[in-house]
């Protein structure tokens, strides 16, 4: 169809539009037309003696060629076009839709490499790179990309005529889209051409960039910046290793920008000589060793900051591994070590001498650094400075200096353990651990310095180092270690620091040798504990305590220690209740014994956590080796009500032991915990506690064991609080004992109401109904059709009910409605609908208000470690549901209910993330205005929590604060005085509040408030209490 081809180009001749470019490729494509046909139209245009005409007919050529099909240009065509193009290079009006024509055609299979030859000789004889711009050049070297990837040997046939033309047209490019292509093709030619002759030219096409400075402008539609650049030229200067006579042309241009660069030239310069020191040989760097020495001490001893001072001493770390690694093989520990290595030692060495100067710090950096480099010179190393350092210290004139000697030498001892293999498995030879020749002099000094306090802190650290380095110390040695750190720990100073320290390093110790310290240090510790609890007045005694249970605690986490751990303290907690001899003034008093029983516990929970967090799988075994236990001392103990008092019936010691059987709950699997739910079932519900409690305190058989009995007495009734425990981490697919489960979740419920009778006892109760629901509700029901609408009629909605009743009614109807929302059950939102009702009730509308709030908010029941089922953003889903409802209901509401509506609003906004309701705080913040008017003090202080998060995240010049600025600081100034607000915490987050306006708020806007706010806060700087007035002089 040459007519079609005709008009479509005699069109685009005169528009230029892409549309006929299109179609004239699709023509050829589709087989109507070929690319003859479109030279023979073009003819009159390619040959025209009019300039304008002539760089059309090549532009429109080119166009089409780049949207053609590559199977519909044979060899004979791309042949034809290849030497027409190039003969259009030597036109000066065609040569640049000539270029972009010749970078289609060289991607195309049928384009051979005598094509690459005719082409690359061409563009070296007529293009002018220093007259075109960027995007043409980009073209120039797009194609010589193409012909270096695809015809690489005859390009090497070419030889210096090739890279010598090369080279004319890379000089002098400068633009950074260019230089990304260029740097890439510059990287092969340098691996695998022959450049000798060239070195020169190439380091200066290549070099002449560095370092890198360039900035990309603002909206750069290319996207290149300067650390793509420098990745770029950093791939081409690693693979200089084609000569090592590139070396002698970039050190001293190193030098020079190391001597005078800014710090960002520093760093790269820094980074640069990393990469080629290596490949430029130990040659080059023993030549400029001494050079490229003072250079790095410079920034290594005066740094300008860390970062440059990490990157020298890499830097000489490099440096000396190129000086050595090369005749590594030859030397023995005895040969001496020659050269850089040796004279950096000794300057080193020289500075260590005042090792309280801050240079001393920067010297022990570098022999840290050679501790890295080579074995040879680690040795040396080790051999000049450790006896340096022990002489040091062992010299009675530097007694003063004893504590930075010993910092000195806990950075050297750090550095040789680092040096060491890093497998875990095999320990180096006996020849090979470093320190291995100075062991004896290093652990003297480092134990003489564990007995001043001054000197204690780096003689652990050292400590530590060398029990670190594997295959360093004997067991024996381990053994007098553990013994002087005990000696630490036995001090009654309160040296926190240091006693954090040394428990630190037994228990490193503890990690892989726990026989010494369960044999050493354990026995000292426990026998510090007293079997009885110190007086009200024994304060010395009790901090004692405290002290060595919180050492117990960090200690105790290994398997082997912590069963040590959990028999001996629940041998304390025995004879703590029930101790051997009677003791009149301890019975009259039972709270320091309670305290000091609650310490116990509180310990085996933090250390059980810790164990959990770290994946420990012995903690299982402690469903039969503790949880036994515990339940026999508690049960026991409320067995022996009216006969004489007892420790173990105090609420406190109930809650945290029900932390305890939580956390063991926890890790076991399904099966497990089905047999253990059995029995604690038999034990609360039946009556048979011989299959869950045991231990030394025999129950008596005439005692009945009944808490849910609504008779019983109330040290049994405080228990439910460890039947709840076990229940609220049962996995899902345990079965609990009963035959109906309806049954028991309405007979828990109406416990709440008619048997609880502290609320110890009915929160309890309400995790365990919320547990089993979240787990089984699909078998619930008819517990959620009948019981829960009868439990609300009944002890909710009728308002005949005692108003106490009713709000504790209402916070098990939340934890109902909370284990139904976190895995996404319907039920929630009419149970959520029933709480909206209650807004008209003016006894209890901020109670169902603040339970709207605290629906979706964390809790430590329904958890993932609980194994609760939690459906990913629940709360969100809430927020976006209720969230709309209540801010309409503010608005719009009569007062009493409107009010409801604020409290419900306070109440969510701290239930839930910020994310959710942040893009509606336009809306919110009226309401939240108003809420600071509500008479309740703590939704005072959630509101002005919410308004401090959402400040403090919002940045400089918000808005939304700059229109409501003269509302917030007077509203704020009228809750930060004692006077009109009586809360602490609210006047604190008020005054918190004020100091954060003018950071987020233009000053334009608060200068009218200043004169008032200064006047009104140097009321607050007499304020009785100490934590208002710091605050008050902050945002003064």
């Amino acid at each position: 169809m040459p007519e079609r081809i005709d008009r479509l180009v005699k069109t685009w001749i005169a528009s230029e539009q892409e549309q006929e470019v299109a179609d004239v490729a699709a023509e050829i494509a589709q087989g109507n037309a070929t690319l003859l046909d479109l030279v023979k139209s073009l003819g009159e245009y390619l040959t025209a003696e009019e300039d304008e005409l002539r760089t059309k007919g090549v532009e429109f050529l080119s166009l089409v060629l780049a949207r053609c099909p590559p199977e519909k240009l044979n060899r004979q065509s791309v042949r034809v076009l290849t030497t027409f193009l190039c003969g259009k290079l030597e036109d000066t009006e065609t040569i640049i839709p000539a270029l972009k024509g010749l970078a289609t055609v060289t991607k195309l299979p049928a384009f051979t490499s005598t094509d690459a030859v005719e082409v690359v000789k061409a563009i070296f004889a007529h293009v002018k790179m220093n007259v075109l711009v960027q995007s043409q050049r980009f073209t120039v070297f797009t194609i010589v990309d193409n012909l270096v990837a695809r015809h690489r040997e005859a390009l090497k046939a070419l030889g210096d005529e090739f890279l010598r033309g090369y080279i004319n047209l890379a000089e002098g490019e400068k633009d950074p889209r260019n230089l990304m292509l260029a740097f890439a093709i510059d990287r092969v030619l340098l691996i695998e051409f022959d450049v000798q002759k060239y070195i020169e030219d190439f380091f200066n096409i290549t070099f002449c960039y560095f370092p890198i400075t360039f900035r990309p402008p603002p909206n750069d539609p290319y996207g290149i910046t300067s650390e793509d650049l420098k990745g770029n030229l950093r791939q081409v200067l690693a693979c200089l290793h084609a000569t090592p006579a590139f070396g002698p042309l970039a050190i001293p241009l190193f030098l020079e920008k190391l001597t005078a660069g800014s710090p960002v030239t520093k760093k790269d310069t820094l980074d640069t000589l990393d990469v080629c020191l290596p490949v430029y040989g130990s040659a080059v760097a023993r030549e400029n060793a001494r050079k490229l020495w003072n250079c790095l001490k410079l920034e290594i001893f005066q740094p300008t900051d860390s970062i440059t001072e990490e990157k020298a001493l890499k830097t000489m770390q490099v440096l000396i591994q190129t000086l050595y690694s090369a005749t590594e093989a030859q030397k023995s520990d005895s040969d001496e070590i020659e050269g850089l290595a040796k004279d950096a030692c000794d300057e080193c060495i020289h500075i260590l001498r005042e090792p309280e100067k801050s240079q001393a710090q920067h010297a022990i950096k570098v022999l840290c650094a050679f501790m890295s480099t080579t074995p040879s010179v680690a040795r040396f190393t080790l051999a000049r400075a450790v006896p340096h350092l022990v002489k040091l210290f062992l010299n009675p004139d530097e007694l003063p200096n004893r504590a930075p000697t010993l910092r000195l030498l806990a950075d050297l001892i750090e550095a040789a353990r680092k040096s060491t293999a890093d497998d875990p498995e095999v320990l180096p030879e006996e020849g090979d651990v470093p320190l291995s020749s100075y062991k004896d002099e290093v652990l003297g000094v480092l134990t003489v310095g564990l007995k001043t306090p001054a000197s204690a802190l780096p003689a652990i650290d050292g400590l530590k180092s060398m029990v670190l380095t594997r295959g360093l110390l004997t067991d024996e040695e381990l053994g007098f270690v553990v013994h002087n750190v005990n000696e630490i720990l036995q001090k009654d100073e309160d040296e926190s620091e240091i006693s954090d320290a040394s428990l630190d390093l037994l228990s490193t110790i503890s990690s892989f040798a726990p026989s010494h310290v369960s044999g050493n240090t354990l026995p000292l510790l426990f026998t510090s504990l007293p079997d009885r609890a110190p007086a009200r007045e024994a304060e010395t005694e009790r901090i004692r305590y405290w002290r060595t249970l919180a050492y117990l605690r960090k200690l105790c986490t290994q398997s082997d220690l912590f069963e040590t751990l959990v028999v001996r303290l629940s041998t304390k907690l025995d004879l703590l209740c029930f101790p051997v001899e009677a003791d009149d003034e301890a019975a009259l008093d039972l709270e320091p014994a309670a305290a000091y029983a609650h310490s116990i516990l509180k310990t085996l929970v933090d250390v059980l956590s810790a164990k959990i967090d770290l994946g420990h799988a012995d903690v299982v075994k402690y469903i039969d080796r503790l949880v036994p236990r515990l339940y026999n001392l508690f049960i026991y103990s409320a067995s022996l009500e009216g006969e004489r008092p007892v420790v173990a019936t105090d609420p406190r010691l109930l809650a945290v032991t029900a932390q305890i059987i939580t956390l063991v709950t926890q890790t076991l699997n399904a099966g497990r915990q089905e047999t253990f739910v059995k029995a604690v079932f038999g034990a609360f519900l039946d009556g048979d506690v011989a299959q869950l409690a045991e231990g030394i305190q025999k129950i008596p058989a005439d005692k009945k064991f009944t808490p849910f009995q609504t008779g019983a007495p109330t040290p049994q009734k405080n228990l439910v609080v460890l039947f709840a425990a076990a229940v609220i981490a049962l996995r899902k697919e345990v079965s609990l004992p009963i035959s109906d489960e309806t049954a028991l979740l309405n007979d828990l419920l109406q416990w709440t109401v008619v048997a609880a009778e502290n609320a110890h006892q009915r929160e309890a109760i309400m995790h365990a109904i919320a547990a089993i629901l979240n787990r089984h509700a699909e078998k619930l029901e008819s517990f959620l059709s009948s019981n829960v609408p009868s439990f609300w009629q009944s002890q909710i909605s009728d308002t005949a009910v005692p108003v106490e009743a009713r709000r504790n009614a209402i916070t098990t109807f939340t934890w109902l409605t909370k284990a139904l929302l976190v895995r996404g059950h319907a039920a929630a939102t009419s149970n959520v609908d029933r709480l909206f009702e209650l807004f008209d009730d003016e006894n209890v509308n901020w109670d169902a208000a603040r339970a709207i709030g605290r629906i979706p908010g964390p809790d430590r029941i329904l958890t993932k470690k609980n194994h609760a089922i939690i459906k990913i953003l629940y709360a969100q889903k809430y927020c976006n549901t209720v969230l709309p409802r209540i801010i309409e209901g503010a608005k719009t509401s009569q007062s009493t209910r409107q009010n409801a509506f604020l409290v419900a609003l306070a109440a969510l906004i701290k239930s839930v993330p910020k994310s959710t309701y942040a893009d509606q705080m336009s809306s919110l913040m009226p309401l939240l205005l108003r809420g600071l008017d509500l008479p309740d003090n703590e939704i005072r202080a959630s509101v002005i929590d919410t308004l401090q998060a959402a400040a403090v995240s919002s940045g400089k010049d918000n808005a939304l604060l700059a229109e409501h600025a003269a509302s917030l600081v007077s509203t704020m100034l009228k809750n930060s005085t004692v006077s009109q607000m009586p809360s602490v915490r609210v006047r604190v987050a008020a005054l918190r509040y004020l100091a954060t306006l003018p950071s987020v708020v233009r000053y334009d806007v608060l200068h009218p408030q200043k004169a008032t706010v200064v006047r009104e806060l140097a009321k607050m700087l007499d304020d009785p209490k100490r934590a208002v007035r710091k605050e008050a002089v902050e945002a003064r």
